[in-house]
């Protein structure tokens, strides 16, 4: 939600600019991301500065941007309660002779980049900003990623550049040093009362998550990607302003394309929604293609979103509309997620190891062991929807929209984790708010299964191939580092041109692709 540069050397306090706060001599830049759903505060007692970048929330007054001098017990008072913010926020503390001090919110929903040299503290929410700062590859990370085992902590991909996680605190005075919070408390399932209405207790918590946020809904699209996700937020919203929302999705490709397209006209012929529909083709717009920027070469994180160049489209199409905001499901499945105990025969899918991938080369299969070293400890919300949530805000904050995602909101999963199983198995929660708007058995059991697989597929079997072969003629920093074995890329192009397929392992591909591009974007 911002962008910094933080020079120990400036001189001078701060002043509001109009799109920054600045030192007198320039060298300190903190800039927010422009939109009508972010704010910005700054207090000093002038000898401490504050600065609090945040989410706009509902029911509080117009903010000034000027820089208003307190006293100090004033100061520590604003100190106190910016942290406690309900929404997303940054808050920024600079004090003479004392370390810089970077402290992020629990509700993230954009991702905050740090790197430093000797004398300076940078950070962004667009890590090219920081390409400067890299210094090669973090292989405990690159392990992670090529196994699709993903850990939230303040490692990247990249060495010289770190990820400021949920209610942590970063410290620079020439060193960063990034220290993770307690763990956050969570509820336990409970027993309902006979009378206990679910659905309606699941539809006023859904009004609270939106109602905290100033929404305009003449300036706020929702996905609607066909799904019990937004497709439940969606109708709510729709029965809350009718005739007045927005809505776009992806089209996927498969046997689930028909369904897909037959549930969401559905969902907008039962609820009212405005006449914008914005529907890209996926499959005709690939994540692999020409037009894709990784595929160009752009600096485009590997965090970022893995299906890129269509949801780019999406985006720009989004902002050409004059909406500034974009509603999500994200979060959907881990509102509702059965724990270790409640899973079926007590067993969790299988993690994805090197043994099921032939190109994982020695030093990824090394590192495994590590994988789970560092990590961020518990959080209020789901580490792997904080991980979907910072995966798509750069493409949304490029186009000037501000991402929201109930489903991922401290409130929403306080309800999830205390409903019985049966309400969250198989998302029966959603399916029965579907049903409660008049959806049919289609949108509420459908029996197609929709999702980015045959997307996926089609682009590694066409223009994959042909990337995959470039990979190997041109060499790759992948193979340099023995993250990737070349003789394993070189089977698995064999066997895609021969048109065998496997989507379990196949499909990992694209990651290689994705941290192929971003090294040669990068380093």
């Amino acid at each position: 939600m911002l962008r910094m540069r933080i020079d120990t050397r400036a001189a001078g306090p701060l002043t509001w600019t109009g799109t920054s706060y600045q030192s007198q001599d320039g060298a300190t830049r903190i800039t927010p991301v422009d939109n009508p759903a972010v704010e910005q505060v700054a207090v000093t007692d002038q000898t401490r500065t504050l600065v609090v970048v945040r989410e706009r929330a509902s029911g509080t007054s117009p903010t000034s941007a000027a820089v208003e001098t307190v006293t100090p017990e004033v100061f520590e008072r604003i100190r106190s309660l910016a942290v406690q913010w309900p929404l997303d926020f940054v808050a920024i503390e600079l004090a003479d002779g004392e370390p810089v001090r970077v402290t992020a919110g629990a509700a993230r929903v954009t991702p905050l980049y740090l790197a430093h040299d000797a004398h300076v503290l940078a950070g962004s929410w667009d890590m090219a900003d920081l390409t400067d700062y890299v210094r090669g590859i973090n292989v405990r990370e690159a392990a992670r990623l090529l196994v699709y085992r993903p850990r939230y902590s303040t490692d990247t991909f990249f060495t010289g550049i770190w990820h400021l996680t949920e209610r942590a605190t970063a410290h620079f005075a020439g060193h960063l040093v990034i220290r993770y919070p307690e763990p956050a408390l969570h509820l336990r399932p409970r027993e309902l009362a006979q009378d206990a209405e679910v659905i309606d207790a699941f539809t006023s918590t859904i009004d609270v998550v939106l109602d905290k946020r100033p929404l305009d809904p003449d300036r706020t699209l929702f996905h609607l990607t066909g799904g019990f996700d937004s497709g439940t937020i969606a109708a709510r919203a729709a029965a809350r302003w009718p005739g007045r929302l927005k809505t776009a999705a992806l089209l996927i490709g498969g046997p689930g394309r028909d369904s897909q397209i037959r549930r969401r006209t559905e969902m907008r012929t039962v609820m009212s929604y405005a006449e914008t529909d914005i529907l890209i083709d996926a499959m005709a717009h690939q994540p692999l293609a020409a037009a894709c920027l990784r595929t160009q070469g752009a600096p485009i994180s590997p965090a970022e979103e893995p299906l890129h160049h269509p949801f780019t489209l999406m985006a720009r199409a989004t902002a050409r509309t004059g909406a500034t905001s974009v509603v999500t499901g994200l979060g959907g499945d881990e509102m509702v997620a059965l724990s270790v105990e409640e899973y079926p025969d007590k067993k969790l899918p299988p993690l994805s190891t090197a043994a099921d991938l032939p190109w994982i080369g020695a030093r990824t299969r090394a590192a495994l062991e590590f994988a789970d070293d560092g990590i961020a400890p518990p959080a209020q919300i789901n580490s792997m929807t904080l991980l979907s949530l910072e995966t798509t805000a750069p493409v949304l904050l490029r186009e000037g929209l501000w991402p929201v995602h109930p489903f991922a909101d401290p409130d929403m999963v306080a309800l999830g984790e205390q409903l019985p199983y049966d309400w969250r198995m198989l998302k029966q929660l959603q399916r029965e708010h579907l049903a409660s708007h008049g959806m049919s058995d289609d949108v509420t059991h459908p029996t197609a299964r929709e999702s980015f697989a045959e997307l996926v597929q089609h682009a590694l079997t066409t223009q994959g191939v042909t990337l995959l072969k470039e990979m190997l003629d041109e060499g790759s920093l992948l193979f340099d580092e023995k993250l990737v074995d070349p003789d394993g890329i070189t089977s698995a192009v064999d066997r895609l041109q021969s048109g065998t397929y496997g989507e379990d392992h196949d499909a990992k591909l694209l990651e290689v692709l994705t941290l192929h591009h971003a090294t040669t974007a990068y380093c």
